[in-house]
């Protein structure tokens, strides 16, 4: 599926104007809807994003918003026509009043759309590795590494990304999309499908800024240690504080913030 798409434009630099057919990302909308096995389907949410590994997206929000715990709760998904429905298993347990979203989810914000946020701000996540440890050298590695590997932002400047890399600073996986959560569901979502971070002995990096949704999401991937390019907000540092998540962020030019777990970062 393409992701990068051709639109006509007029382009001005040094007064000069010129015609040309520009790369730009694209966004559509999914509806993802969860068929429990009784016919009846309950409507998830409709998800801005770039269209591509539309499965790992799905699986990675599934497990995010504590729908699926692994690949083996899902059945099968059926796509057609940006119509997403989703066959789990009976033995999953679906709460309407919290799963169910009234609105659509934008590339922007991740959790549009829900009815509560309650059981959003106060969630139980899985108890983050402490055996991890990594130097500055290895993330300003990461992060060159990373945009190294950024073809759609390459092509459109359009895009975010999220990369996971080993504690040795291998790069495991990376993906791109025109929202930041949706690009770390795409993630989350290969990572279930590889079965890989079952140590929680990785660390994730960012493109952008550290929101409380990348944050969440971190923490129930596990991953120990989030480093942003961008900044982070004040929900973002407080609950990684409240989580034990490491979090980095401003990290460019051999130069980083540590706002929580600089007990996961070593100074050489």
């Amino acid at each position: 599926m393409n992701s990068v798409v051709n639109r006509d434009s007029v382009k001005f630099e040094n007064y000069v104007e010129t015609r040309i057919e520009d790369n730009v990302i694209k966004e559509s909308a999914i509806q993802i809807s969860l068929n429990h096995g009784n016919n009846e389907l309950l409507n998830i949410g409709v998800i801005m994003r770039t269209p591509g590994r539309d499965n790992e997206l799905i699986m990675g929000f599934l497990f995010c918003e504590g729908i699926i715990t692994s690949i083996l709760d899902i059945d099968e998904i059926n796509i057609n026509d940006n119509i997403a429905i989703v066959y789990v298993n009976k033995n999953v347990e679906i709460n309407k009043n919290i799963h169910e979203r009234m609105n659509t989810v934008t590339s922007s914000c991740g959790i549009c759309g829900r009815s509560g946020i309650n059981d959003l701000l106060h969630f139980h996540g899985p108890k983050l590795s402490e055996e991890i440890k990594i130097n500055m050298g290895q993330i300003n590695k990461s992060l060159v590494l990373m945009r190294s590997k950024q073809a759609m932002f390459t092509s459109t400047g359009g895009s975010h990304a999220c990369a996971s890399f080993s504690d040795k600073g291998d790069l495991i996986d990376i993906q791109e999309d025109i929202g930041r959560h949706n690009a770390m569901d795409k993630l989350i979502g290969n990572m279930l499908i590889c079965e890989t971070n079952k140590l929680n002995n990785e660390y994730v990096v960012v493109s952008g800024r550290a929101s409380f949704e990348l944050v969440f999401k971190s923490i129930k991937a596990g991953f120990p240690i989030l480093i942003s390019v961008g900044a982070p907000s004040s929900l973002a540092i407080d609950v990684a504080i409240e989580h034990g998540l490491t979090l980095c962020s401003f990290a460019k030019n051999n130069k980083m913030t540590i706002y929580s777990g600089m007990r996961r970062i070593m100074k050489i």
